[in-house]
């Protein structure tokens, strides 16, 4: 099996630490599960590498609040 290296600062290297299920996880195992949580796709097909990225950032957005509610868009658009 070949391997690569990947270059992440420590504070991500704590970060990703923390994550282990078990010490002897390795960062491969590790990486590989956290990437289960990002969607290939659905009953429709396939989603395209922009779509996926663009769900995560989506996520991302509403877990750090970057959200408007759909009264306040309502509002801004006069419904």
């Amino acid at each position: 099996m070949a391997v690569t290296t990947i270059q992440v600062t420590p504070e991500t290297r704590e970060r990703l630490a923390r994550l282990k299920v078990h010490a002897r996880e390795s960062y491969d195992e590790l990486l590989n599960r956290l990437l289960t949580l990002v969607p290939e796709g659905d009953e429709e097909g396939a989603y395209t590498a922009a779509f996926r990225v663009g769900l995560v950032e989506a996520r991302l957005d509403i877990r750090q609040g970057r959200v408007v509610d759909h009264e306040t868009v309502k509002k801004r658009l006069g419904f």
